[in-house]
C-alpha cells in the first residue's frame, strides 16, 4: 500500500485550518493541523510532513520566522497563506524559502492543485532511480542538475535547494550562454499569475548564487538591464 502524502497545516483560525483539512483528506492526504508557530516547530519534526501549508500571522512566532527556521534545516515544500488585507511581503517570503503563497479566501480547487502541483515539482531521490536521467539531466564540469529526481550535485556534494530555485537553475543550464529576460524567466518558471512581478527572478538567482559558487568553467551571468544566462567559458 501506498503511503499517504502527509501535509501539516499551520492556521490559527481552527476552523479554517479543519476545512483545509477537509479538502486534502478527500483527495486521499493525511493531514496534521497546529495552531501556533512554535507548534509547528515541533509538529515539523515530529510528523515530517511532505508539504507545508504556512499561515503568515501567528500567535507567538509568526509564519515568516517559522519559515526561516523550516528552511534552515530542510527543502520541504511550503506554501504561504494570507488573508487579504493583510501586510504581505511576497518577496520576502520567497527569499525565506517559500515556494508558492495564496490569499485567503481562496477556491479549495485552486488550493488542492497547488498543494499537487508543488509536490510533484518536489520528489526526492529514490534509492532505485537511475543516477542520471540524459532526458532531465544537465552536467556540466562539477555540476550535475537532475530533474528527474530534483537533485543537485556540485562537486559530488547534494545541495538542498527548493523545486523553483532548482528549476530556474535547470532551465538556464539547458540554454548555456543564451539569454533569457526575467519576464521570459517568470513565464517558463513560474507561470502567468508572476508576471510583472520580476522581483522573484532576482531573489532566487540570489539564492541560487549563495548555494552554487561559480565555476572557472561556467557561472550564473547577470547581463544588465536584461536578465539572465548561464554562461559557459
Amino acid at each position: 500500500m501506498i503511503a499517504k502524502q502527509k501535509i501539516l497545516i499551520v492556521d490559527d483560525d481552527e476552523n479554517i485550518a479543519e476545512l483545509i483539512s477537509l479538502y486534502l483528506t478527500k483527495e486521499c492526504f493525511d493531514t496534521m493541523m497546529v495552531h501556533d508557530g512554535e507548534d509547528a516547530l515541533s509538529a515539523f519534526e515530529r510528523y515530517q510532513p511532505n508539504l507545508i501549508l504556512l499561515d503568515l500571522m501567528l500567535p507567538g512566532i509568526d509564519g515568516y520566522q517559522v519559515c526561516r527556521e523550516i528552511r534552515s534545516k530542510s527543502s520541504v515544500p511550503i506554501i504561504m497563506l494570507s488573508a487579504k488585507g493583510e501586510i504581505f511581503d511576497k518577496v520576502l517570503g520567497l527569499e525565506l524559502g517559500a515556494d508558492d503563497y495564496m490569499l485567503k479566501p481562496f477556491d479549495s480547487k485552486e488550493l488542492v492543485a497547488r498543494v499537487k502541483a508543488v509536490l510533484r515539482r518536489y520528489q526526492p531521490c529514490k534509492a532505485e532511480e537511475p543516477v542520471h536521467d540524459k532526458g532531465k539531466c544537465v552536467e556540466y564540469p562539477g555540476i550535475v542538475i537532475n530533474l528527474t529526481n530534483y537533485s543537485v550535485m556540485v562537486d559530488g556534494l547534494n545541495v538542498d535547494m527548493p523545486p523553483k530555485e532548482l528549476e530556474l537553475l535547470y532551465f538556464l543550464a539547458s540554454s548555456p550562454n543564451q539569454v533569457f529576460t526575467r519576464e521570459q524567466l517568470l513565464d517558463q518558471i513560474w507561470g502567468y499569475e508572476y508576471i510583472g512581478d520580476t522581483r522573484t527572478v532576482d531573489v532566487h538567482i540570489k539564492r541560487l548564487r549563495e548555494k552554487v559558487k561559480d565555476h572557472p568553467t561556467w557561472s550564473l551571468g547577470t547581463v544588465w538591464g536584461i536578465g539572465y544566462k548561464f554562461e559557459v567559458k
